[in-house]
């Protein structure tokens, strides 16, 4: 019999922020595949004796090529197990969901997708500010800050992403960040827009910066730091410290 694939979002880190749901998928599950930001204390929920196989990717760093992921969910779920796909934040946010749901597809397996705390949600709130605000910031915008290549994607819409009254959330883009700042500023964006790096959200090595589009775009120049971080900047970033 043909198993069953759970695709989980465990969140930004902290396993207090996990669903019930999400917990229940792991304590069932007999393999668990997971990404980096999903390791730790999150596993602790795992059912005694599941597999677990890290499959994480990490810019800079050696990773499993994503048509090696896909074959080890079939692998599993062909053997007729409970399977969880366990990604960080929520797995329908850059997390590559798309290429893995179209192989488990073509597969003939059935799956299921559990939603998870998206990161960018959970460094809003760990900076007490709101995503959105009444006449100041009525949009929110996604953005990854890079491609597969590694580099600033060349078709972002810097229109939209230059706008002051949008609140703008920047996913790996710690490298990129200083070319696509300038990039705005020259689409009309202000300098001193408000920005707040947040780097290993709801983690132990949490850290958050509030500093401005051009001070942290000068910031990043140089080494990034190892940590996996957000970068939001626009009206919301003008919250009290």
């Amino acid at each position: 019999m043909t198993g069953f694939v759970s695709f989980v979002g465990s969140g930004p880190g902290d396993p207090e922020l996990l669903t019930l749901k999400a917990v229940d998928r792991l304590k069932q599950a007999d393999a668990v595949l997971f990404d980096d930001l999903s390791a730790g204390p999150i596993l602790s929920h795992a059912r005694p004796g599941a597999d677990l196989v890290g499959v994480g990717k990490r810019a800079g760093r050696p990773s499993p090529k994503q048509h090696h992921v896909s074959q080890l969910l079939i692998d599993y779920a062909l053997q007729g197990g409970r399977v969880v796909r366990l990604k960080s934040g929520d797995a329908g946010l850059f997390g590559r969901l798309e290429e893995e749901l179209v192989a488990i597809r073509d597969a003939g397996i059935a799956y299921e997708i559990v939603p998870g705390v998206p990161s960018a949600f959970a460094a809003a709130a760990a900076a007490g500010i709101p995503l959105t605000r009444r006449l100041t910031a009525r949009r929110v915008q996604f953005v990854t800050g890079h491609d597969v290549t590694g580099q600033l994607p060349h078709d972002i819409d810097l229109k939209a992403l230059a706008d002051p009254a949008a609140s703008t959330v920047v996913y790996m883009g710690k490298r990129t960040f200083p070319a696509l700042a300038d990039l705005l500023f020259a689409r009309g964006l202000p300098t001193e827009t408000p920005a707040l790096l947040a780097e290993a959200v709801s983690t132990p090595h949490q850290k958050l910066v509030r500093t401005t589009v051009a001070e942290l775009a000068r910031h990043l120049t140089g080494d990034s730091g190892p940590h996996p971080a957000l970068i939001l900047y626009g009206p919301l970033a003008e919250g009290d410290a």
